[in-house]
C-alpha cells in the first residue's frame, strides 16, 4: 500500500510539473501584447503571413544593448522575399520608430532560392518562418520603459502575390539590470546562426580575378573566385543554388559556376549594365559552402562607356541577378535604333501636345487670363513676359533633367512623373495651388494692393510671376504622358546626360510654343477678347478650376499614403489657407507691423507642416488597382503561369497620378465590348501600379524603352518573347485587335 501511494504521489508531482510548465509557457506567450502581433496578405479567407515584434530581453537596463526583430511565419507554400528578390518579387522591409533607443542594420539571414515550375524565373526569400531582426542599445537615459515599433512591408508569394503592410509595437521594461527573454532569446540565437559571416571570420580566404579590366557598359566579362577553407582545408561540393547575388549598381547580370575537378573554383560570367556607374561596383552576395554561408564583397573593377556606335552585347544566357520576366525580349533594340534628330523631334511635338493635357489645362488658363491682360502693353513688354514664361518652362525642365541624372547616378531608376510618387512633393504641388486661387479669389494679392487691376498689370502680373507660372506648367505636365513623349525621354533616360539635357530643353520649348506663338506672330492677338470688367470673374473662376486640380492631388495622396494621408494633406491645406488670409490682412501694412504678420504666417506653415506632413506614420490604402473588376496586381511569376496555361496576357502598366491612364481606363478599359473581348479569348489582366515607387515596375518599363507610364503589353502565349506595345492613347480597337491576334498565334501554333 505504501508503495502505491509513494508511486501516486511521484505521478501527481509530475502532473503538478507538466501542468506548471505549461501555465509558464503560456504565460510566456501572454506576456507578447496583442499591438506586438498582426497578420495580412488575407487569401481565400486566410491571412497567408504573421508577424511578431520580438525582443530577446525581458527587461533592459539603461544603456544596455539587446536585439529586437520581427518574426514572419507564412503558410505552407507561400514565402517572403530576402534584399535582393531576384528576377520578381519585392524585397522585405522593416522600419523602426524606437524614441529613446538606437537600431542599428537589419541583419539578414541566408535566403533560400525559389523557381516557378518551368524553371524560368528565379528569386530568393524566405517560406515558413524566418526573424529578421537587429542589434539595439537603450539610451542611458531610459527610464521606466521603452517603446518599440515595427512598419512591416512584406510581398507574401505562392504562385500569385499578396502585399502586406504590418504595424508592430510593445513596450519593454527598463529596470536596474538586463534579464533575457528565455522563451525568444534561442529563436535570435538561432536566426543569428543562419546570417552568413565574413570570410576572415570563419576562417576562409575569397579571391577575385577578372580576366579583362576595365569593364565595359552593356557589355559581358568573365573572372575566377577563388575560396580556400579554414587552414588550407578542401571547399565542400556545392549544391544548385550555392550563390546569391545581391543587387549590384552597374551590373545586370552575375552568375557562378563550379569549375570540374577544382573544388573552390568557380567561374564567373557577368554583364555591366548599360550605363556608368557613378562608384566601382563589388561582387557582392552569399555563398552556401556546406554548413558555412559566407557574405562577400570584393571589388571588381571600374566600368568605363562602350566606344561610339559599339553594339551592346546580347546575354548569353537567362540574367540571374537582373530583373527579368517571362516576357522577355523588348523592342529596345529597335527603338534605340532612332537617330538624335528623330528624337529631339519627338520631344519637341510631345512637350505641345503637353498643353492639350487636362493637368495642364488649369495653368494655361490662368497665363491666358494673364496674357489678354497684358496683351495691350507694348509689345517689348508682352514679349518679356513670354520670355519669361518661357525661360520657367525651360529653367524647370534643365532641374528636372539634372534630378533626373543625380538620382541615375546614385542608382535609382526614374521615369517621367517619378515625383509624383513621393508624399511631399504632392503635398508641397497641392499648397501652391491652393496659394495660388486664393490669390485668385483676391484673399491676398502678389506684388500690388489690387486696387487697379488693369492699370497696375505689370504690378500684379510681373515677369517674376511669369516664370512662376512656367513653373507649375511643368510641375503639373509630368504626371501627363502625350504621344511621342514615352519615346523620346525613354530614349534619353537609356542615353548620356548631354542627350537627357537636350531631351528636356526640347520638351520645355514645346510645351512653351502655344504661348510664344500668341506673342510672336502678328494677327493671333486680334482673336483675344478685351479687357473688361469680365475679367475679375474670369479670374475667380480660374481658382476653382486650380482648387478642381487640388482635389485631383488629394486624391493621388489618398493612392500614396491612404485615408490618413489625405487627412493630413488637407490639414496642412486649411493651414495654407489660414496663413494666406493672415498675409492679407497685414501685406497692406508697412513697417514692424507688416514684418511681425510674414513672419508669423511663416511660423503657421513651418508648424503646420511639421505637424501634419509626416506621411512616414500612414501605409498605402487597400484599394483595388484597376477600374477593371477581373484586374489582379502584375507579378512576373502569375504571368509566367498564366501563359503557360495558354491564355493571352495584357499588362496595364498605370499610376493614379497618370491621368493619360485613368483616361483609357475610363474609355476604353472597362467598355463592355472590350471586357467581351477579353472573356471571349480568356485574356489575364494585369495591373502594374507604379503610384508608389517601385523598382520592378521602372525596370520594366526600361526594358521597353519607355521612362513613365502609361504602357501597354499583349503576351501570345505562342510568342511569350515578343510582346506587342499598344500606343499610350488607347482605342477599343486597337485593344481588341491586338487581343484577337494574340490569341489567334496561340490557334496557329496548335
Amino acid at each position: 500500500m505504501k508503495q502505491r501511494v509513494r508511486r501516486s504521489s511521484w505521478g501527481a508531482l509530475l502532473f503538478l510539473a507538466v501542468l506548471g510548465l505549461c501555465l509558464g509557457a503560456a504565460e510566456a506567450r501572454a506576456q507578447l501584447p496583442s499591438t506586438a502581433m498582426a497578420s495580412g496578405a488575407r487569401d481565400e479567407g486566410n491571412d497567408r503571413v504573421e508577424a511578431a515584434l520580438l525582443t530577446d530581453v525581458a527587461q533592459v537596463k539603461a544603456g544596455d544593448a539587446f536585439r529586437v526583430g520581427v518574426r514572419f511565419r507564412m503558410d505552407p507554400g507561400w514565402h517572403i522575399y530576402w534584399k535582393n528578390p531576384g528576377e520578381s518579387g519585392l524585397a522585405s522591409e522593416v522600419t523602426w520608430d524606437t524614441p529613446g533607443t538606437t537600431v542599428g542594420e537589419l541583419r539578414w539571414p541566408a535566403p533560400s532560392t525559389f523557381r516557378t515550375p518551368d524553371g524560368y524565373i528565379t528569386t530568393y526569400g524566405y517560406a515558413e518562418e524566418v526573424l529578421l531582426f537587429a542589434e539595439a542599445r537603450a539610451s542611458e537615459k531610459a527610464e521606466s520603459s521603452l517603446q518599440l515599433s515595427a512598419a512591416a512591408d512584406v510581398l507574401v508569394c505562392e504562385v500569385h502575390c499578396l502585399p502586406a503592410q504590418l504595424m508592430l509595437t510593445r513596450n519593454i521594461p527598463v529596470g536596474p539590470e538586463t534579464r533575457p527573454d528565455a522563451e525568444h532569446e534561442p529563436v535570435f540565437a538561432a536566426a543569428h546562426a543562419r546570417v552568413p559571416v565574413a570570410p576572415e571570420s570563419s576562417g576562409h580566404a575569397v579571391t577575385l580575378a577578372l580576366d579583362t579590366k576595365p569593364l565595359t557598359a552593356g557589355q559581358p566579362f568573365t573572372g575566377t573566385l577563388t575560396v580556400t577553407g579554414p587552414q588550407g582545408q578542401p571547399v565542400p561540393a556545392v549544391g544548385k543554388d550555392f550563390f546569391v547575388p545581391e543587387r549590384i549598381p552597374g551590373i545586370a547580370r552575375l552568375a557562378l559556376s563550379p569549375v570540374a575537378g577544382r573544388p573552390g573554383t568557380f567561374k564567373m560570367e557577368g554583364q555591366a549594365a548599360p550605363d556608368v556607374p557613378s562608384q566601382e561596383p563589388r561582387f557582392a552576395g552569399v555563398l552556401h559552402l556546406g554548413s558555412s554561408a559566407l557574405t562577400v564583397s570584393l571589388p571588381m573593377a571600374s566600368v568605363v562607356a562602350a566606344a561610339p556606335g559599339a553594339p551592346v552585347a546580347a546575354a548569353a544566357e537567362k540574367p540571374v541577378a537582373a530583373q527579368t520576366s517571362a516576357v522577355a525580349a523588348s523592342p529596345v533594340a529597335a527603338e534605340s535604333s532612332l537617330s538624335l534628330g528623330l528624337v529631339l523631334l519627338f520631344a519637341f511635338l510631345g512637350g505641345a501636345l503637353l498643353n492639350l493635357m487636362p493637368c495642364v489645362f488649369p495653368v494655361l488658363a490662368l497665363k491666358a487670363y494673364g496674357f489678354t491682360r497684358t496683351v495691350h502693353a507694348e509689345r517689348g513688354q508682352v514679349g518679356l513676359h513670354a520670355l519669361a514664361y518661357a525661360g520657367g518652362i525651360v529653367g524647370s525642365m534643365l532641374v528636372l533633367a539634372a534630378v533626373v541624372l543625380a538620382l541615375r547616378a546614385g542608382g535609382s531608376s526614374v521615369g517621367w512623373g517619378f515625383q509624383f510618387q513621393e508624399p511631399l512633393f504632392v503635398a508641397a504641388v497641392a499648397a501652391v495651388l491652393v496659394a495660388f486661387a486664393l490669390n485668385l479669389f483676391g484673399v491676398f494679392n502678389v506684388g500690388t494692393d489690387g486696387t487697379s487691376l488693369v492699370e497696375k498689370v505689370d504690378s500684379s502680373h510681373g515677369f517674376a510671376r511669369s516664370a512662376g507660372e512656367g513653373v507649375l506648367a511643368v510641375v503639373l505636365a509630368t504626371p501627363c504622358s502625350a504621344p511621342l513623349l514615352g519615346t523620346a525621354v525613354g530614349f534619353a533616360l537609356a542615353s548620356g546626360p548631354v542627350t537627357v539635357l537636350a531631351t528636356f530643353l526640347m520638351l520645355g520649348l514645346g510645351l512653351a510654343l502655344p504661348f510664344c506663338l500668341l506673342v510672336l506672330v502678328p494677327g493671333l492677338t486680334k482673336f483675344l477678347p478685351k479687357p473688361g470688367a469680365w475679367m475679375e470673374r474670369g479670374k475667380q473662376l480660374l481658382g476653382f478650376a486650380l482648387l478642381g486640380t487640388t482635389v485631383w492631388l488629394v486624391w493621388v495622396m489618398g493612392g500614396l499614403t491612404g485615408v490618413d494621408g489625405m487627412a493630413r494633406l488637407l490639414a496642412f491645406l486649411a493651414v495654407v489657407g489660414l496663413g494666406a488670409w493672415l498675409y492679407g490682412l497685414v501685406q497692406g501694412g508697412s513697417g514692424g507691423r507688416k514684418a511681425a504678420g510674414v513672419a508669423a504666417v511663416v511660423a503657421i506653415l513651418v508648424v503646420g507642416g511639421v505637424l501634419s506632413l509626416r506621411f512616414e506614420e500612414t501605409g498605402p490604402a487597400v484599394r483595388k488597382a484597376s477600374m477593371v473588376a477581373e484586374a489582379q496586381p502584375w507579378d512576373e511569376a502569375a504571368v509566367a503561369a498564366a501563359l503557360k496555361a495558354g491564355q493571352p496576357v495584357f499588362i496595364d502598366f498605370t499610376a493614379d497620378w497618370c491621368l493619360t491612364c485613368k483616361f483609357n481606363e475610363r474609355t476604353v478599359l472597362t467598355r463592355e465590348d472590350v471586357r467581351a473581348a477579353f472573356a471571349q479569348h480568356k485574356v489575364a489582366f494585369f495591373v502594374a501600379d507604379w503610384t508608389r515607387r517601385d523598382e520592378r515596375i521602372s525596370a520594366k518599363l526600361a526594358e521597353f524603352g519607355r521612362a513613365g507610364v502609361p504602357m501597354y503589353l499583349v503576351v501570345s502565349p505562342a510568342a511569350p518573347d515578343k510582346p506587342e506595345v499598344l500606343p499610350e492613347l488607347l482605342t477599343a480597337d486597337s485593344v481588341t485587335d491586338a487581343v484577337r491576334r494574340a490569341a489567334e498565334r496561340v490557334a496557329d501554333a496548335r
